[in-house]
């Protein structure tokens, strides 16, 4: 069950990075990002109040939002500064990258994630699993030689390296997910609902300093529908992700992996919204990457 529960997961990435690449497309970044999270918030919010006025009704749908420890705030508080340092490097990079070289490059998520796996859960891959995982890193390899016919020199683009920052930071994130989700035997709304609430309190600090105090900057600033559907398809997304990893079954290597395979709707529909180059070549190096996923999955 916990895998169809990541491949939904997937599904509601890939809507979720077509909707972000329009939200952050000329557009100021770092607002962006808070509209997406605020959204998130004021979404589970009224979940918040149900289970504090209704907490029955909400047990019966198994979206209580138990209260919790100061410990398990200050875990929850290390996880929001994790991703809110991964989100505003990601959300940088894919204004001024393509849709079909950002999305690739996060897929060696899951090789990192795979590694730390094996190091801090002793979860035991197959032959044909580190297969997998060595056909997605040469797959992202061949997209860097296709970014550069677009202009982007992966050794020189800054915004490369801010990708790749990105990238670790959410491998991180994953692993630490499973320690929150099984050791901490937290919930996914009472994880969700925190989480939100603290990544919105880092984000309006970052920005009381780097674009409030800026006409200039909030002038920038176009608003979009895009942003509100940002945060709830990541609310979505991230609610069966943390279903999935409640199983204890799960395993934290595997859901990584299943959930690159939102590639199919990034780099194909998004391709062909955002017009961007070379599509039929990334083509190639999109299918190495979903065929280490299904080595993965199915080995």
């Amino acid at each position: 069950m916990w895998m169809y529960l990541g491949l939904l997961a997937a599904l509601f990435l890939g809507l979720h990075n077509l909707c972000k690449k329009h939200a952050v497309q000329g557009n100021e970044t770092f607002p962006v990002l808070l509209g997406v999270i605020s959204a998130s918030f004021l979404l589970i919010f009224p979940v918040y109040l149900g289970s504090i006025f209704a907490p029955e009704m909400m047990t019966e749908l198994n979206l209580y939002i138990s209260n919790i420890s100061l410990k398990q705030h200050a875990f929850i508080f290390i996880k929001s500064c994790i991703m809110a340092s991964s989100w505003l490097l990601a959300y940088q990079a894919l204004k001024h990258l393509p849709i079909t070289i950002v999305t690739p490059i996060r897929s060696a998520g899951p090789f990192f994630t795979f590694i730390g796996a094996i190091i801090i859960y002793n979860e035991q891959p197959t032959f044909w699993q580190w297969v997998g995982f060595f056909l997605i890193i040469l797959s992202v390899i061949l997209y860097s030689k296709i970014g550069k016919k677009e202009g982007i020199n992966f050794a020189k683009n800054k915004w490369i390296f801010a990708i790749i920052g990105a990238t670790l930071l959410g491998a991180s994130s994953g692993l630490y997910d499973k320690f929150l989700i099984q050791n901490r035997a937290l919930t996914p709304q009472t994880l969700q609902f925190w989480f939100c609430f603290y990544t919105v309190l880092i984000l309006l600090i970052l920005l009381s300093i780097t674009w409030f105090p800026f006409a200039k900057k909030r002038k920038a600033f176009k608003w979009r529908w895009s942003i509100p559907l940002v945060g709830l398809l990541l609310l979505l997304a991230d609610y069966f992700y943390y279903k999935a990893l409640q199983d204890p079954d799960a395993l934290i290597m595997l859901l990584s992996a299943i959930k690159r395979s939102q590639l199919i709707i990034a780099v194909v529909i998004g391709g062909l919204l955002f017009k961007e180059q070379n599509k039929r070549k990334k083509l190639v190096p999109l299918a190495g990457i979903m065929i280490g996923v299904f080595l993965i999955l199915y080995s």
